[in-house]
């Protein structure tokens, strides 16, 4: 053989490297990628629904002693409620602890896994750890529960299976369980995952009505949503004050005023006393319907077209009440007053600007 033949046998590849390059049987499930004749997807959505409310009213059953004990001790809670769970109860349970947190209930989540690994820092002997877990048997949550009983801490365990290990371990156990999942493989959690966040919410909206938790109270916690800006934002906060107030004396020419109105540009003025005592107002739209009255736009004086009084508002007053008034009574701008006298001005564009509209 000679030398080329060597070199180029050599490089043959044995049947071994061609075995260990073959291609590789495709494990990955067959997706169907032709819709099948005539699939009704609504009767396949309904179907869901109607699994679900079914689910969701075997439910009513397990509003019981347990969850009348789970309120009463979360409502005298020191601490915080520290929700766990893995996988789809972690996705549960992170919903739980925000409606807990925004309800008047200091909540937060805590992955089982990070817990393990440094988190578990974070819970208190005066916290209540409610651990969510279908089966009641998450490995995670099991290698947490002697800690959290050496520590103390009370625990209620949220699962299907009363007997499970977390059910027996629990201080308090909330049973969820359900006749079926939505899921036709009965695999995915479907029906399991919607009672838990419902048990979630009857846990928070019980608390939330025993501790006389207002709609101010949720505005605290909702500061930079539409929400928070109508139920905190008071007209003090957006009203006109100061120089910016169009106002002119009893005593003052119709012209005056007009000078006023266009000076401040909110459409409108306030005639005022010396000490802003208020005594009407004349807006725009005053001045097109006194084009009919054949008045003398040089020699009028403002106290003889003005309307008297004024529909106005205090200033502690909640910016969207003041809106609704202004709503109702068909009016652009409305005056801020204490004892009579002015001190501001809303017009319906510091509305829009303010976000309350």
């Amino acid at each position: 053989m000679s030398q080329f033949e060597q070199d180029a046998h050599l490089k043959q590849p044995s049947d071994r490297a061609l075995s260990d390059h073959a291609p590789q049987a495709d494990h990955t499930p067959q997706k169907r990628h032709e819709l099948p004749a005539n699939f009704d997807f609504q009767q396949a959505g309904k179907q869901v629904l109607s699994i679900e409310r079914d689910g969701l009213a075997q439910l009513d059953q397990y509003i019981d002693d347990n969850f009348t004990l789970a309120c009463k001790k979360i409502f005298h809670c020191q601490g915080k409620v520290v929700v766990m769970g893995m996988g789809k109860s972690g996705h549960i349970g992170c919903k739980i602890a925000a409606t807990f947190a925004s309800t008047g209930t200091p909540a937060f989540f805590v992955h089982p896994g990070e817990a393990s690994h440094g988190d578990l820092g974070m819970v208190t002997p005066h916290d209540i750890v409610i651990a969510i877990s279908n089966s009641g048997e998450s490995h995670e949550i099991l290698s947490l529960i002697p800690v959290l009983k050496r520590q103390k801490v009370f625990l209620i365990c949220m699962t299907s299976a009363p007997e499970s290990t977390m059910g027996k371990a629990a201080d308090i156990h909330l049973c969820v369980h359900v006749p079926q999942e939505a899921c036709p493989l009965g695999l995915a959690p479907t029906t399991s995952t919607t009672a838990t966040l419902v048990m979630g919410d009857a846990l928070a909206v019980a608390l939330l009505q025993a501790r006389g938790f207002t709609a101010e109270d949720f505005a605290l916690s909702h500061p930079g949503g539409a929400l928070g800006r109508k139920l905190l934002l008071r007209i003090s906060d957006i009203m006109h004050s100061g120089d910016e107030i169009p106002h002119v004396p009893h005593d003052a020419s119709l012209r005056d005023a007009l000078v006023e109105i266009t000076r401040k540009n909110l459409g409108m003025t306030v005639i005022c006393e010396a000490d802003m005592k208020i005594q009407g107002i004349f807006t725009d739209g005053d001045l097109r319907r006194i084009f009919d009255m054949n008045i003398d736009l040089n020699s009028a004086r403002i106290a003889d077209v003005m309307t008297a009084g004024g529909i106005r508002v205090a200033p502690q007053t909640l910016a969207v009440d003041a809106l609704n008034l202004m709503q109702s009574r068909h009016i652009t701008s409305v005056l801020v007053a204490e004892n009579d006298r002015l001190v501001g001005i809303v017009h319906m564009h510091d509305m829009l600007r303010a976000g309350v509209v």
